[in-house]
């Protein structure tokens, strides 16, 4: 009969939970620019960096990897992924399409009262002077209006989907496109409006609207270059 080993489960649960928390650490450091693209990812400084042990740290630089956050460059060391352009594009196709249909659904579904929470958390966002706001409250009220949307579709799959499309965008979101920040609140006001309305077409072509103009103004940023 075997016999279990009681220490080496808990050590395991332990390294288990600290690169749980490592990964979301550098996820977040990542989506916030703080780990700007092309920036090497060295487990040792890492760990210190972190104040834990490099084994954690080895498992949530290979879950990054695994994600497509990270990626191997000259001698095998890891960096943060650059954005490309093509991939983001194609990603955005596939979101105004899935966002689209999660906005019609989460208007028979939406309450009023989560509606008039998330028109207000938006109105405060752009009541808020330039200087006054940051990355991560932007993001913060961005992803309560399109996860919470998605949600609200009753579809588990696809919100888990748009919530894995949003992240793997959010990076070039931060350094490309920061002239999208008032148009962008204007538009998601007319998604809740709809939402509001309970106008499930409307709410699906104001979500198309919007996730449209985002990647016209990656092209039109493109041209310019």
């Amino acid at each position: 009969m075997q016999t279990l080993d009681i220490d080496r489960i808990l050590q395991g649960t332990r390294i288990q939970s600290l690169a749980g928390r490592a990964y979301q650490q550098l996820f977040e450091m990542i989506q916030l620019g703080k780990l700007p693209a092309g920036t090497l990812l060295q487990e040792r400084n890492l760990a210190e960096a972190l104040e834990i042990s490099r084994t954690p740290v080895r498992e949530a630089l290979s879950r990054l990897e695994h994600e497509g956050f990270a990626i191997r460059v000259a001698r095998g060391q890891l960096a943060v992924k650059a954005p490309s352009v093509h991939e983001y594009m194609e990603i955005l196709r596939v979101r105004a399409l899935l966002e689209g249909d999660s906005a019609a659904q989460a208007a028979r579904r939406l309450p009023p009262e989560a509606v008039a929470v998330l028109e207000q958390q938006v109105t405060a966002l752009l009541d808020t002077p330039a200087a006054a706001r940051t990355s991560e409250h932007m993001h913060r009220v961005d992803d309560a209006l399109h996860n919470g949307i998605a949600e609200a579709s009753d579809n588990r799959l696809l919100a888990r989907m748009v919530a894995d499309l949003r992240l793997k965008t959010r990076v070039f979101d931060l350094v490309q496109v920061p002239e999208r920040f008032e148009p962008g609140c204007h538009e998601h006001l007319t998604i809740l409006g709809c939402l509001r309305e309970r106008d499930s077409e409307g709410a699906r072509a104001a979500m198309e609207t919007h996730i449209g103009n985002v990647r016209q103004s990656i092209i039109s940023r493109l041209a310019h270059i």
